[in-house]
């Protein structure tokens, strides 16, 4: 396939750009800095500049005559919520979004199939709720922004562009993410449960969050949203024991909500709250989770 894949740096596009170059897929990345992007992916990725995602549309060569568009932009969810940031966050999804669908309908050769990231945190704060993709939004930040991101990929499908909306959950990885943020506390014995600890989180290694991507581009079946997440989720105690089980570490010392709410301040609701998001789309499909259980998956992304 010929993939352009935008976010192609950040932790899920290096390992999916390295996925994809492997099977010898032909790959364009949409950069900032399309230096950068080369030196970070490699001489066999073709490297091509969108300056301004949120102001402008990617160039159409960037987009002409591809199979697929794999869209992992987005500024970071994890920093303190200014006002500011807030609207950096939802204006690099929305608009970035919208203006890479512009582009798409400016073409004559049109790629086949487009997969947009998106988050579970579409469902808000749901408690043990079992939650598959038909269950609806809800009514925080990130719920809303999530609505918002996922309306802007569907206009492709007016262009006869297949959409897939990867709602993907909390994703270990061996570098950055939330385990990289908490490994230094639970290295020092000092990890436990947040705001005691029975709110679902729902993760998923890196190596599965790639899977179900390289499965929505190549399954002609798949559209709609789809659940990017383990099988079984996790509570914040169930993950914090597991973590500190593979440190050999003690992993009891509880996170008052406080704590983490002057810290973060209302970024804070992402870690006190949670989804029980299941990936019942990727199930029906029959895909083979790679890192299905939790511990394996922490030993794994902690190198061992």
């Amino acid at each position: 396939m010929k993939v352009a894949v935008t976010g192609a740096t950040g932790t899920i596009g290096r390992a999916l750009v390295a996925q994809l170059v492997a099977r010898g897929d032909e790959v364009a990345a949409l950069s900032r800095d399309p230096g950068r992007a080369r030196s970070r992916l490699g001489e066999d990725v073709e490297a091509l500049e969108w300056r301004d995602p949120t102001s402008e549309p990617p160039p159409a060569e960037a987009l002409r005559g591809r199979d697929g568009v794999v869209h992992l932009l987005g500024e970071a969810i994890a920093q303190r919520w200014s006002d500011e940031a807030k609207r950096e966050i939802r204006e690099s999804r929305v608009l970035g979004t919208r203006n890479l669908v512009d582009a798409m309908r400016g073409l004559e050769e049109r790629p086949r199939v487009l997969v947009s990231q998106s988050g579970a945190g579409w469902y808000g704060h749901r408690g043990d709720e079992r939650l598959d993709e038909s269950a609806p939004a809800g009514e925080d930040f990130l719920a809303q922004l999530s609505v918002a991101w996922e309306a802007e990929a569907e206009r492709a499908e007016e262009l006869g562009v297949r959409v897939v909306r990867t709602r993907t959950g909390v994703v270990l990885s061996p570098s950055g993410g939330a385990l990289e943020r908490m490994l230094p506390f639970f290295k020092l014995g000092v990890g436990g449960p947040v705001a005691g600890g029975r709110q679902y989180v729902p993760w998923v290694h890196l190596d599965d969050v790639v899977g179900a991507l390289l499965t929505s581009l190549d399954d002609d079946s798949v559209s709609g949203p789809v659940n990017v997440t383990a099988p079984e989720p996790a509570t914040n105690r169930e993950l914090s024991k597991a973590l500190g089980h593979v440190l050999h570490r003690p992993a009891f010392a509880p996170v008052p909500a406080l704590a983490v709410r002057l810290l973060y301040g209302e970024m804070a609701d992402v870690v006190t709250t949670g989804q029980r998001a299941v990936p019942a789309r990727l199930e029906a499909l029959g895909y083979r989770f790679r890192r299905p259980d939790l511990e394996e998956a922490l030993r794994d992304a902690v190198g061992g």
